[in-house]
């Protein structure tokens, strides 16, 4: 099968397309076609050995957690998905290998969920890691409810719009921070824009005068540091980027695969209560650029790469 592989750490130049073997199907797990492979900053990070504390990596790496496509082949063990069902899922195992940007991946069921029927496969491989996130956070370290004044920094960005929609649709009141370019974005997601930099914490005081019950922190440092800071008495903080949240009171998280939370983000995307903004795609081959403008940090939802299964 066609794969993007990297064999040593660095940039975006040491990804390689080309042949690699075809996957093995364990007893718990499927064959799936992919038809789509989101790219998510974790994917960079992990080429450059950020990550390495965490997941042992097994060379030749093929990156990707993020995939949508079709099962060709079920595990001897695996009776929740059949030959041509199409599916979602957030593949990640404890170690970096077996990734998804590549035409196959075998995928335990634990990570799977059926794609949405509304959703094209490039949106829906756009929902698993993201709306696990944010999931995950409101309803778990944020424990978000009706009533509740959320901050969610980069609010148009992958994780931090799905935030937005399932912190409205709990019914909160959501504040979130973004780029001037992005404010109309932002506003039709739900939330009330402020923009980034010096003031920060001044900019959301002034809508929230009493402070917000709940902050949701994707970037770090500064913006980790103007969430606190606005924070209402017995406020939660939350953050999935900086482990100093941990100083500062609050909870660093790490999304878990979660077949069944991922169905429900399914139900809801379904219903029309969350969608996925799609920025740009890219073919399989062109993953290193893909990569590269991921990490300049400026994407307005996705980013996606595609396996053309027509040519």
């Amino acid at each position: 099968m066609k794969a993007i592989s990297y064999s040593r750490y660095g940039g975006p130049e040491v990804l390689e397309y080309g042949d690699r073997p075809e996957p093995k199907v364990g007893p718990d797990s499927v064959l799936v076609k992919v038809r789509a492979a989101a790219v998510n900053p974790v994917d960079w990070k992990a080429r450059e050995g950020y990550i390495d504390a965490l997941f042992e990596p097994v060379f030749p790496v093929i990156p990707g957690w993020d995939v949508s496509g079709v099962v060709v082949q079920p595990g001897i063990a695996v009776t929740e998905f059949a030959v041509g069902d199409e599916v979602m899922g957030y593949v990640r195992e404890d170690f970096v290998s077996r990734g998804t940007f590549a035409e196959y991946v075998a995928a335990p069921v634990r990570t799977l969920a059926r794609k949405p029927l509304n959703l094209s496969f490039e949106q829906a491989a756009g929902l698993p890691l993201a709306g696990l996130t944010a999931y995950q956070v409101l309803r778990g370290a944020l424990k978000v409810n009706s009533g509740d004044t959320v901050l969610v920094h980069a609010a148009a960005g992958g994780v931090g719009s799905l935030a937005v929609q399932l912190a409205k649709h709990a019914g909160a009141r959501v504040i979130g921070t973004a780029s001037e370019r992005n404010h109309d974005h932002v506003r039709e997601l739900g939330a009330e824009a402020v923009t980034y930099g010096d003031g920060l914490a001044d900019r959301v005081r002034a809508l929230a005068p009493d402070g917000v019950d709940a902050a949701f922190d994707t970037i770090g440092g500064d913006a980790l540091k103007s969430a606190a800071e606005v924070l209402a008495p017995e406020g939660r903080l939350a953050s999935i980027a900086d482990r100093e949240v941990l100083s500062l009171g609050g909870n660093y998280c790490w999304v878990r695969p979660d077949a069944a939370e991922l169905a429900a983000l399914g139900e809801l995307a379904e219903r029309g209560v969350i969608s996925v903004h799609v920025d740009r795609t890219f073919p399989l081959e062109q993953t290193a650029e893909a990569q590269a403008v991921n990490a300049e940090g400026r994407t307005r939802g996705k980013i996606v790469v595609t396996v053309d299964w027509e040519t």
